[in-house]
């Protein structure tokens, strides 16, 4: 595990230039979730979870579910930079035949614990394997990563009241609370708040961050369980879109191919962020592969 923060922030800036060359070559995918949940997912992989790259089902190891399978993206750069995979094979995300489809899948992907895409599942499948930890005495966790359009789904809810029931200390819920889906702002299109109102009543604990600050995520989460015999759950403030400057808190980019001369602009900011942390880096152009990505929704 990495304790340094700088150490961990620059993996999230690698990570967010895997991102945008993945997506370059693709030629499509949903960037703005992915971005707005990848230094999460970064201080998970990288800080949080027992897993060994090298045996992808270990019995000891912790269990993280992407809930919001669109930003699998994220998942596949973070992944490839804790050891799953290449870069050859990363820089094949969306291409025919590959393993890294535009949704993750666990028959493909080592390290993938659930097929993901459908959204609002995520959770269920989550208390579900809490739950078998505590039957078969096995001292694992379980995480789940939400998108906050996601918990509009009346089978978050039924989840999170069966999590309760069940006092799964051992189950962390961190929702991407970026305030946008792909119609618009989730206030607009089904408003959340009272927010952590909400789940408190339905028997979590909760705690409220900012989901880009590396240190804060890093020490949330060493304090789980919030509560002995209460699930967790973290509502992380994000911004969709974060770090690429035309993308942020825009709606347009929950789906949005990157290409011309807005991958060029995305290229070249990721590049800088890096070098700010000491890496040098070749900014040239990841070209598109033609005609072969795979138009997954």
């Amino acid at each position: 595990m990495i304790n340094d923060i700088k150490k961990l922030q620059k993996l999230s800036a690698e990570a967010r230039h895997a991102i945008v060359d993945s997506l370059i070559c693709a030629g499509c995918g949903h960037p703005g979730g992915a971005f707005s949940s990848l230094d999460i997912m970064t201080v998970l992989f990288f800080n949080t979870l027992k897993i060994d790259p090298s045996n992808p089902k270990w019995d000891k190891r912790d269990r993280f579910i992407l809930s919001k399978g669109h930003s699998s993206v994220a998942l596949y750069s973070v992944m490839h930079l804790r050891g799953f995979f290449d870069r050859k094979t990363l820089l094949t995300f969306r291409q025919d035949n590959s393993i890294l489809g535009g949704h993750p899948d666990m028959h493909k992907v080592p390290g993938v614990e659930m097929s993901t895409g459908s959204l609002g599942h995520g959770l269920s499948v989550g208390v579900g394997m809490a739950l078998a930890a505590k039957l078969d005495k096995k001292r694992y966790r379980t995480f789940v990563l939400l998108g906050d359009g996601e918990t509009q789904e009346g089978s978050i809810w039924e989840a999170a009241m069966s999590a309760s029931h069940y006092k799964l200390d051992n189950l962390t819920a961190i929702v991407d609370r970026n305030r946008i889906q792909i119609d618009g702002f989730t206030e607009d299109v089904m408003s959340l708040e009272p927010y952590a109102a909400k789940w408190k009543a339905f028997g979590w604990a909760v705690k409220t961050i900012d989901g880009h600050d590396i240190h804060e995520i890093a020490a949330t989460l060493k304090e789980i369980p919030f509560k002995e015999r209460k699930p967790s759950l973290i509502i992380a403030d994000t911004v969709k879109g974060k770090g690429i400057s035309f993308m942020e808190n825009n709606p347009e980019w929950h789906g949005k191919a990157l290409k011309g001369d807005h991958a060029e602009i995305a290229k070249k900011e990721v590049c800088l962020k890096l070098k700010e942390h000491g890496k040098a880096i070749n900014e040239n152009r990841v070209r598109q592969v033609p005609g072969r990505a795979r138009r997954e929704k």
